[in-house]
């Protein structure tokens, strides 16, 4: 069997209702995003330590491509002037696929516009699994859904 090697997939959206916003709604309210977008989150429960707190433990619940999922998370790297949080895979349906992951999502302002960055590092499991592209296109979605909310 060949070696695994490390994996990374990024997507940068526009954000127009505000970066600031977005992070702050991410990284200390993410039980939030359960209104925001309930067809995708449907829910986020700390499990130790407090929301927006490094080392803090959640998990979801969530749908991508249709199909109910779990994931357990350890919250780390949180920046609040990068406006940055990442969520590092604990244990979950991902981890069937995956050795390893780590969710990073980071807000960045360019020529006056906010954009949202999520990147994906990974390795898979076994050579042909899947890369988590259905993953990404999920919080590229989760990301203009939340824009749509704000906007109300």
């Amino acid at each position: 069997m060949a070696a695994v090697l490390p994996c990374k997939i990024i997507a940068q959206v526009a954000f127009k209702a505000g970066g600031d916003v977005f992070h702050h709604l991410v990284a200390n309210k993410p039980q939030h995003l359960t209104k925001a977008t309930p067809s995708k989150i449907q829910a986020c429960d700390l499990h130790q330590g407090n929301y927006g707190t490094n080392g803090s433990i959640i998990q979801w619940t969530y749908t991508v491509d249709g199909k109910v999922q779990t994931a357990k998370q350890a919250l780390q790297d949180i920046d609040e002037k990068k406006q940055q949080i990442a969520y590092k895979m604990l244990e979950g349906d991902l981890m069937e696929l995956y050795k390893s992951m780590l969710i990073t999502v980071h807000v960045e302002t360019k020529g006056g516009v906010d954009f949202v960055t999520w990147t994906i590092d990974y390795e898979l499991l076994k050579e042909d699994n899947p890369h988590p592209i259905s993953l990404l296109n999920f919080f590229i979605e989760l990301t203009t859904d939340i824009e749509a909310h704000i906007f109300g």
